[in-house]
């Protein structure tokens, strides 16, 4: 997944800074009546409602646009975690020394889309049954492994697990591993959306890397 030409630019954002005097004159007539502009508990509490997974599969371009289509997923970030270097880079790691794995880290709302129902669709965007590589990329740095924040995670990731092993449709045996996450670190800038800001590119990438055709080998209908 090395491209020659990657477009470094980055998506800038401006945050506006302070108030207008308007609304600050309206914020001190609520707080003369007794009412303040802070969220109720209960208002707090549903914003902040939110969990996070993490994945390794391969090329993390491809298991963050995998993931973008889930409803009830609300971001992902492309990274690095499963190694022993503190901040690594792209190169330490395509260059194999840190001991980490390319992957995404998966924010969600709970209410809408499950843990476990996640993890039923991580299997399906793999191929469970190779060690350290997917597709056209090998190497420690593409190893597929399930990364559980929690002994909730990782009870869901194991039952999953134990239940693919009965109904999966190929032969060979499942060697991705499920493991308790330690530090993830976001990758460069540029690896992230890579899909959407050089969709050319990328639709190539995973065309001619063999991902689609090999996971509609292994999964049928139930590929993504």
């Amino acid at each position: 997944m090395n491209d020659p030409v990657i477009d470094r630019t980055k998506t800038t954002r401006r945050l506006v800074l302070g108030a207008t005097a308007g609304l600050v004159l309206l914020a001190s007539l609520w707080l003369a009546s007794g009412t303040s502009g802070a969220q109720s508990p209960a208002a707090s509490s549903a914003a902040a409602k939110t969990e996070t997974a993490i994945f390794a599969g391969g090329c993390f371009w491809c298991v963050e646009a995998d993931f973008d289509k889930i409803p009830g997923v609300l971001s992902t970030t492309s990274g690095y975690t499963g190694g022993t270097v503190p901040n690594p880079t792209y190169e330490q790691v395509s260059g194999k020394v840190t001991g980490h794995a390319e992957a995404v880290q998966v924010v969600f709302d709970p209410t809408r889309v499950t843990y476990a129902q996640l993890v039923d669709k991580f299997w399906r965007t793999i191929d469970p049954t190779v060690r350290d590589r997917q597709f056209c990329d090998a190497g420690s740095p593409y190893r597929t492994a399930i990364f559980a924040n929690d002994e909730a995670q990782l009870a869901a990731a194991r039952a999953s697990l134990a239940a693919l092993e009965k109904s999966k449709p190929f032969k060979e045996p499942i060697v991705t591993t499920i493991e308790r996450a330690g530090p993830f670190y976001a990758a460069e800038g540029y690896h992230q959306d890579y899909y959407k800001k050089n969709p050319v590119r990328y639709s190539y990438y995973r065309t001619s890397c063999g991902r689609d055709a090999r996971l509609k080998q292994l999964w049928g209908s139930a590929a993504p």
